[in-house]
């Protein structure tokens, strides 16, 4: 029979207990205090023991979740600074605008949402009239992500400010005049004000955390001092269910980003319904950020909660509210005070007493509208001790009401957030609430109103005071007017022109090296920002690390296992490389912050990220459209690109696609190329147009793609002639004939026109051979360098031609003249050379390699799609057969020949 006082396996402890006796009488008095008063108040003891522990600095594993009430007690809390009743009647301006603005527009049918704001209003106006710092602070001001669904609140607030107009407010989702507001936080569609987009939701809280890091990696850089600029995201609870709001929690903490604050807005809903129906995504939160490593402030209740709390003599308040689910939680605030002194109050006897105490106005007071995400004074001490925390990010969990002050038909209810408007009777209560001198005879024909206390009111001049104190106005995106950059020396590019002659090199390890000269510029080379997610040995640029080093906070607090190698892993406090581990969406997340630092610092950055071609376009597309949102510059590079040319890994390493999906952000660049030189010339146009002297017409808001090869292969010399280098750009030239090949055709030999790009080209060029040797064909060669901008080119073209403007493609003019019939040929799917299809006037016919990729030699899965040389050569003559300018029976001929 088991001894019940024997010691158990889960009381052992590896290290020898040095005093026994002292360990038991611990022991016993716990026992003690459970038997006598009851378990509660043992776990109640033992919390309270853990908090004064960790408090304390004694190491403990942490306590990962705390009781259902406020961090901050109301004894502990600042008074906020200035004049807490200006500011409500700036929220209530803020809020009616907000609201009215969204109605207005419903009738335009063009939606929008009402309820989040409304729940979050003192999160943003307790920040925006004492914490957050503008573009004339320190440093660069703050960094501000608001929020997507919260926007007609900060166009409400600029508008009070005086940058926005009425008329700015009733073009409210209604941007095609020109003087329209977007419907979210977008910069490239109102540049003056959005730095951030932040809707496409989980990206908004990924994306701070690589901004506070790549802040501090400015800092240490020595690049720009931005210490004392700090990083605030709001969020939603519901936001927090995506992948990615929670992906890189563990960066921030271990890297101490104390320059970081989540505002979570905790109101407990969804878009349908509640975000933890039969639990609490409060408390889940708070356990996920604390393991994390994360300060956690909770700001649940409002003052008029104090009364309940002083009256919970035994717990059982604080009992309750964590056993409550959140879903009863948002039908308490709907129901009246009988329902909640039954479902709430009557679940335990000492709660049945206390509420005797308590009048139904009271239950109702604390139930339907005392949230502590609702005062300024709650808002202001959460926002204080997060600033004042060091060595470490802070999430503020505050809890509010979805539809706050917007009324009964609103408030908590699950449709609220595809509830467009408010009536005129629910705008008049919602008038009487906020104490708006807005009269009855305002709503004209049945329209809402908005309202503005007056340029030269004490709540406007109250307001840019304010800001004034902070830095100015905010949210706010500068334009810098930045000099150009130096451009690097012409012999770094130029040294790719004269080929690689005997030797084999891949596109890859030719980008690596030019970034390797391009690095070591006297006046550019600081700025580049090299990123890989843990990757850098597969691209060969295992050979900057010792030179550049590799950021880290901390520097190199171990000798690396290869120090005493040339090629040594090297961490410093400064280094320059980012190196993510693996994480596309985290390198994304740099490259965003980093290709942004020309607007959100001032100081122009050249970030490239290389990366598996297959792991970029497919995995984090949806941050690549961020990027392009954000007006981000910069080149990402995907590497080992190609369905057919990285030997042996098999389809899910095979890329056949992603120039396809590419071509659909209108912000990138996307480039194929086959050759070294074509590569440094990329390169330099690049930095041309993006940090150098862009030409009338030009963009710099764009980022470049370039597609690179881990084939080796020689690398020819840049052909001599003019244009070669703007058809590289434009994306197409003719890299030779069948006669300066030296394949010397016969007379009036049939011809063709071979279209290659990136690795295909070396297809094209071989079977340009068999042709001329084995089939008497004249076949020229073009390099393809880019399918998606001679695409665009023939689009603008089109679009100038239904203006009335003469304008020809260059595609067509290129391809002017060229004998014979087309036929293009890429390492990827077939639509990515059809691209171009209607705008060559020759008959035009294209192969690639669709479908799953597979594991096997170069040579086998060419085969197997049909892009081989061979292959080239057969399609040729099927062609050249349709024409009638070869025999038919050549096609089966040639098929036979080579064994297709």
């Amino acid at each position: 029979m088991t001894d019940p006082n024997a010691i158990q396996p889960s009381e052992l402890d590896q290290l020898p207990d040095r005093d026994p006796e002292e360990t038991a009488e611990w022991q016993a008095s716990l026992d003690a205090v459970a038997k006598a008063a009851g378990p509660h108040r043992a776990a109640y003891l033992m919390r309270r023991t853990l908090e004064r522990a960790e408090g304390n600095g004694i190491a403990l594993p942490k306590l990962l979740e705390t009781d259902y009430v406020n961090t901050i007690p109301t004894a502990a809390e600042p008074g906020v600074p200035g004049d807490e009743e200006m500011e409500r009647k700036i929220t209530a301006w803020n809020r009616w605008n907000a609201a009215a603005m969204v109605t207005r527009g419903a009738k335009h049918g063009v939606g929008g949402h009402i309820a989040t704001f409304a729940s979050a209003a003192w999160l943003y106006e307790t920040g925006f009239n004492h914490f957050f710092k503008g573009k004339e602070a320190d440093g660069s001001g703050d960094q501000l992500y608001i929020q997507g669904h919260a926007s007609p609140g900060i166009y409400a607030r600029a508008f009070l400010d005086g940058r926005l107009t009425e008329a700015h407010l009733d073009n409210f989702r209604q941007e095609a005049g020109g003087n329209g507001l977007p419907s979210y936080p977008h910069p490239r569609r109102l540049p003056w004000l959005w730095e951030f987009p932040t809707v496409s939701m989980g990206l908004g809280p990924l994306s701070a955390i690589y901004q506070a890091r790549f802040n501090r990696y400015l800092t240490a850089r020595g690049i720009k001092d931005v210490s004392s600029s700090h990083v605030w995201a709001f969020l939603g609870d519901g936001e927090m269910d995506e992948p990615e709001s929670t992906a890189a929690l563990a960066l921030a903490s271990r890297e101490g980003l104390d320059n970081l604050t989540f505002v979570i807005n905790c109101n407990l809903q969804r878009l349908d319904g509640p975000v933890r129906a039969n639990f609490k995504i409060v408390q889940e939160l708070e356990a996920q950020f604390r393991g994390a490593g994360w300060n956690v402030v909770k700001t649940l209740w409002g003052t008029a909660w104090d009364e309940l709390f002083a009256l919970d003599t035994t717990g059982a308040l604080v009992r309750r509210l964590r056993e409550v689910p959140d879903a009863q939680v948002q039908t308490y605030q709907t129901r009246d005070a009988a329902y909640i002194r039954e479902d709430f109050f009557g679940k335990d006897p000492a709660l049945v007493e206390m509420a005797k105490l308590l009048s139904d106005d009271k239950i109702l007071e604390c139930f339907h509208l005392s949230r502590g995400g609702h005062e300024a004074r709650k808002v202001y001490a959460a926002y204080k001790a997060a600033l004042d925390h060091k060595g470490a990010p802070t999430v503020i969990l505050a809890q509010t009401v979805k539809g706050f002050t917007l009324g009964e038909g609103f408030a908590s209810k699950n449709a609220n957030h595809q509830m467009k408007k408010l009536s005129v009777d629910e705008f008049k209560k919602m008038r009487d609430l906020l104490e708006l001198p807005i009269r009855d005879s305002d709503f004209v024909d049945g329209v809402v109103p908005y309202g503005h206390p007056g340029a030269d009111s004490p709540e406007v001049r109250y307001l840019q005071e304010r800001r004034a104190a902070l830095g100015g106005p905010a949210p706010a995106r500068r334009a810098h007017a930045l000099a150009p950059l130096p451009a690097p020396a012409e012999k770094v590019f130029a040294s790719f022109d004269k080929g690689s002659g005997s030797q084999n090199v891949a596109t890859t390890m030719a980008f690596v090296r030019l970034i390797k000269d391009l690095v070591r510029d006297k006046e550019t080379g600081k700025r580049w920002v090299p990123i890989v997610p843990d990757e850098a040995r597969t691209f060969g640029m295992e050979s900057l690390f010792p030179s550049l080093g590799i950021y880290s906070p901390k520097g190199q607090t171990y000798e690396p296992v290869d120090r005493d190698q040339l090629m040594y892993y090297k961490e410093a406090k400064n280094g320059q490389i980012l190196n993510e581990g693996i994480t596309e969406a985290g390198s994304m997340a740099d490259f965003i912050a980093a290709s942004t630092a020309y607007s959100t610092h001032g100081e122009a950055m050249i970030p490239f990220y290389i990366f598996y071609s297959m792991f970029g376009w497919q995995r984090t597309a949806d941050q690549m459209w961020q990027l392009g949102d954000q007006l981000g510059r910069g080149f990402l590079v995907g590497a080992t690109a190609g369905r057919t040319t990285l030997t042996g890994e098999g389809l899910q390493h095979a890329d056949g696609h992603s120039p396809v999906i590419a071509a659909t952000n209108p912000a990138a660049l996307t480039y194929d190329p086959a050759f070294a030189y074509e590569v440094a010339t990329i390169v330099k146009d690049g930095l041309r147009r993006m940090y150098g002297e862009a030409a009338p017409g030009e963009d710099p808001n764009v980022f470049y793609y370039l597609t690179v090869y881990n084939e080796p292969l020689p690398q020819p010399a840049k052909p001599a002639g003019l244009g070669i280098d703007e058809g590289i750009v434009k994306g197409l030239y003719r890299f030779n004939t069948a006669e300066s090949a030296g394949l010397s055709p016969v007379a009036n030999a049939p011809r063709i026109q071979l279209l290659g790009s990136g690795t295909a080209i070396h297809w094209v060029l071989e079977a340009q051979k068999l042709l001329a040797e084995e089939w008497g064909i004249a076949a020229d060669v073009w390099s393809a360098t880019s399918w998606t901008e001679l695409r665009r080119d023939a689009l603008e073209a089109d679009a100038a031609l239904l203006r009335g403007e003469e304008r020809v493609p260059y595609v067509r003019q290129a391809l002017h003249g060229a004998e014979g019939p087309v036929l293009a040929v890429s390492d990827y799917m077939r639509q990515v050379p059809d691209q171009i299809a209607q705008w060559v006037d020759q008959d035009y016919s294209s192969l690639g390699a669709d479908g799953f990729g597979l594991s096997d030699t170069r040579e086998a899965a060419r085969r197997h799609f049909g892009v081989d040389a061979q292959s080239i050569v057969v399609a040729a003559l099927a062609q050249l057969a349709r024409r009638g300018e070869v025999k038919a029976t050549a096609v089966k001929e040639a098929r036979e020949k080579y064994g297709l």
